[in-house]
């Protein structure tokens, strides 16, 4: 079987398996992606352009490789919208179809509605759950299949997978979703209320926008949409994002998806009605979910595996999901040409993801019925960075987490004025000087590292010095002592700031760091929270300029185990661009212009004012955490 591969994985080796064309085991160099081990017993076969008729009568059309056998074989579907014959192989990501097809899987790449080759009008997130119930019962009823459908791909392609089980399909038995979120307002398109700028407008430029703009033949749109990709940084400055010039407001044609999101700032019912969090019960499938720490879709992974864990829709659903989380950013899995965070390159082999072996043995177990051990009860397999190993535990939150309490204190905690702000563990217990700070949305805090989308070229991903950004007047730093002993912290991370503005609206940032006895400071994850949005993500609310408000800001989660010497730090700031568009200040509706203000924050400290980080720490030793092993049975 593959239980030698599987604890290659484990030791993190590099794992070597599978470059192939159809029927072939052509072998490559160990550098190159995929590589060539690794392949199966089945030759294959390749279909293209392969029509399935939706409901409407729109036929979508799929890539199908069929194993050569006369045995009955599960179905593998991808539904894509970055095209069927690039199915997320590069950056060295998944094995070829033709890799899973050998394993005697009748494996079905699907073209999503209105791209590549498929007929229809592209709507992101519109036609997913329908389409993707219809694309499941046809792929069950191809020839050759025995009728079982599991689906697998990151990011978009693992929102095709969510919103295709919460249509429940009766042929559908188990989805590998990877690097994607629990809903599309909050922790995808907005976080926190504010925009994830770097992330949305690349994105949608240069992969779907352009893609509808060549499949209508509009020369004149593929190359603006080309020449403002190629100058993304600048057109990211511009506003009011309402009249985003490369999306061409006035044509409808182009991209009006793009406007709504625009339009719709605050989790409504346009977001609501495809959001995965509120339909666990209607998911009744088991589920592994492989995510990153520094990935833009993290705290969303994180959510789906809890929520179906309490909330899925059978027994078998709840009891067999599993959670895999790596050292990896959007796109950089691990592997050696990966582009990715240097931080996280240097961490070498152990970190390369085990996606495809995983994800096979998941296959075999659950679409094959095969006793190999890879689930049967809900599991965390998370790697601690630095340590740089694997663990696992048995729940999200780690039930063995003692949450700790550490209040900001100290005065003068503006960058290079002083750095004197500290973190203690004891509430303050009278007055405190307050830090103020002035922020100013022409002149925001720029971003450095964490955890955008979708690549190292665009958005800010990864762990980065922030000794730079730390200098300036409107970042505060608050630092523990020293540590004693080696402190894990895992899970997510919680800030409570007491804070008041000049400004009728304004954002918070916040991030946790590890600070080495040199000084270096490095960025483990980070949260933000648009003001107007302190009580509800659907029912924004101004401020009164001047009065404290609680602000609660969720850092995203992170693994990392800081050394005795090391120093815990929360650094907070009104702007990390051009990770979010910054707060204009104003109250207006965002994005409808261009006009900014400058604002005073004053962060409060005190008894009545307790401003505080709750940070998950994993007591050593704990009952419940063990080392990473994905041999099937361990």
């Amino acid at each position: 079987m593959r239980v030698a591969r599987l604890l290659t994985a484990a030791l993190g080796v590099a794992i070597l398996v599978g470059a192939c064309t159809t029927g072939t085991d052509t072998k490559t160099s160990a550098t190159a992606w995929p590589p060539s081990d690794g392949r199966g017993d089945c030759a294959v076969d390749k279909q293209t352009d392969v029509p399935a008729t939706m409901r409407d009568g729109t036929v979508l059309r799929s890539d199908v490789y069929r194993p050569k056998t006369t045995d009955p074989v599960p179905v593998i579907l991808m539904r894509t919208q970055y095209g069927k014959s690039a199915p997320q192989i590069q950056p060295s990501r998944y094995q070829t179809p033709d890799w899973f097809a050998s394993h005697c899987y009748l494996v079905v790449i699907q073209d999503v509605r209105g791209l590549g080759r498929s007929d229809g009008v592209f709507s992101e997130f519109g036609n997913d759950i329908q389409d993707g119930y219809d694309s499941v019962e046809w792929a069950a009823a191809l020839p050759g299949s025995s009728g079982k459908v599991g689906m697998y791909g990151s990011s978009y392609v693992g929102a095709t997978q969510w919103l295709a089980a919460v249509g429940a399909p009766p042929h559908l038995t188990t989805i590998v979703p990877a690097n994607t979120a629990s809903d599309y307002y909050d922790g995808w398109t907005y976080e926190g209320g504010a925009f994830r700028l770097a992330f949305v407008e690349p994105w949608a430029m240069g992969t779907i926008g352009t893609e509808s703009a060549q499949r209508r033949n509009d020369g004149p749109t593929v190359k603006e949409l080309t020449d403002a990709v190629s100058n993304f940084t600048s057109w990211m400055k511009f506003q009011p994002y309402k009249d985003f010039p490369p999306m061409q407001p006035g044509n409808p044609a182009v991209a009006p998806w793009f406007f709504d999101w625009i339009r719709h700032s605050a989790r409504d019912d346009y977001w609501k009605q495809w959001s995965i969090r509120e339909h666990y019960p209607q998911v009744q499938i088991p589920v592994l979910d492989v995510e990153g720490w520094y990935d833009a879709f993290l705290a969303g992974g994180t959510e789906n595996f809890a929520g179906m864990v309490a909330q899925g829709g059978t027994p078998e659903a709840k009891q067999n999901q599993r959670l895999v989380i790596g050292p990896w950013d959007h796109v950089g899995w691990g592997r050696p040409d990966s582009p990715f965070a240097p931080r996280l390159k240097q961490i070498g082999a152990v970190a390369n993801s085990p996606i495809n072996d995983l994800m096979l043995a998941w296959f075999d177990q659950f679409l094959k019925g095969k006793s190999n051990g890879v689930s049967g009860s809900p599991r965390v397999d998370y790697f601690l960075m630095g340590a740089n190993r694997w663990k696992s535990a048995t729940n999200w939150p780690l039930p063995q987490t003692q949450w700790q309490d550490y209040y900001l204190s100290g005065s003068g905690a503006n960058g290079i004025i002083g750095r004197m702000g500290k973190l203690t563990t004891h509430a303050p217990g009278g007055a405190a000087d307050p830090d103020r700070y002035v922020y100013d949305p022409a002149d925001p805090a720029p971003s450095s590292g964490g955890h955008s989308c979708c690549g190292a070229s665009s958005g800010p991903q990864g762990p980065f010095e922030q000794g730079a950004v730390e200098q300036r007047s409107d970042v505060l730093t608050y630092d523990t002592d020293p540590l004693s002993a080696d402190t894990e912290v895992t899970g997510p991370v919680t800030v409570k700031l007491w804070a008041s503005s000049t400004a009728p609206d304004t954002d918070f940032v916040a991030r946790l760091e590890v600070v080495s006895p040199d000084g270096t400071s490095v960025n483990l994850n980070n949260g933000i929270l648009r003001a107007a949005f302190r009580d509800s993500l659907s029912d924004p609310s101004l401020l009164v300029p001047g009065r404290p408000y609680q602000f609660t800001i969720k850092i995203w989660p992170t693994s990392y185990q800081f050394k005795a010497g090391d120093r815990i730090r929360i650094a907070v700031t009104s702007s990390d661009y051009p990770q979010y568009a910054p707060n204009p200040n104003t109250g207006d509706r965002f994005g409808d212009n261009a006009r900014t203000q400058p604002a005073t924050q004053t962060i409060y400290k005190d008894a009545a004012h307790p401003s505080s980080v709750r940070l998950p720490i994993i007591p050593a030793g704990a009952e419940g955490s063990s080392t990473f092993d994905l041999r099937p049975g361990k």
